[in-house]
């Protein structure tokens, strides 16, 4: 029997959140254990059901950043989703510092933020790839502000992967070492390269070279 992801849903606008409850139920690998219409009711709602992934809409009442403060707190094995319209760079980078390890805008589909929720819960961080491209982009323009890191998105696996790369490692030697099978390594290799932006593992190891350059 295949294990579910249990979530929690917290929107303050009840025909989006009934139908985003309808369209992560579909989903085999989803279960819906509560939906919620403002930032009391999510952590309530959190510390009740101890949910693998909550989702919470930046503007519902009570703030949404705010509620990711307290359940971060309250409940650190939950993993926190931010559900928005907002494409603004100060509320993704809020979100992340409130303790959100993913950032969804509303237009996605219901199949891939299936997807998305359960890449969270295997321990990555999701900011939409044009949202964080900008963002990098931005941050490259005014260097006196703080910089929104792509390398924040990687998980410590993805890290240890990225490192082999810059020393010159093949996918196979890099299997062998960190003791991985080499089609492992070859996802971990595709998700490193959609998160930092490039095309190929050559372009990654610059990027390492050119982050440690400026620091």
């Amino acid at each position: 029997m295949v294990e579910r992801i249990r979530v929690v849903i917290a929107d303050d606008h009840p025909l989006f959140r009934d139908g985003l409850r309808r369209t992560l139920s579909d989903f085999v690998g989803c279960e819906v254990v509560a939906a919620c219409a403002n930032a009391d009711e999510a952590l309530d709602a959190v510390c009740e059901h101890l949910p693998d992934i909550v989702l919470l809409d930046i503007r519902m009442p009570g703030g949404g950043i705010e509620a990711a403060r307290q359940i971060a707190a309250a409940c650190p094995k939950v993993r926190i989703l931010m559900l928005t319209t907002s494409e603004r760079e100060s509320d993704v980078r809020d979100s992340l510092e409130a303790g959100a390890r993913g950032y969804i805008l509303k237009g996605m589909g219901g199949e891939e933020m299936a997807t998305v929720i359960k890449s969270v819960h295997e321990g990555e961080l999701y900011v939409p790839p044009g949202l964080a491209a900008r963002m990098l982009i931005d941050n490259k323009d005014h260097k006196g502000s703080q910089r929104f890191d792509l390398f924040s998105l990687l998980t410590k696996r993805e890290e240890q992967v990225l490192k082999q790369v810059a020393q010159g490692l093949n996918n196979k030697e890099i299997a062998l070492d960190l003791s991985l099978s080499e089609n492992t390594v070859k996802r971990y290799m595709t998700n490193i390269l959609r998160k930092l932006q490039v095309r190929n593992r050559v372009e990654a190891a610059l990027k390492v070279y050119d982050r440690y350059a400026a620091l």
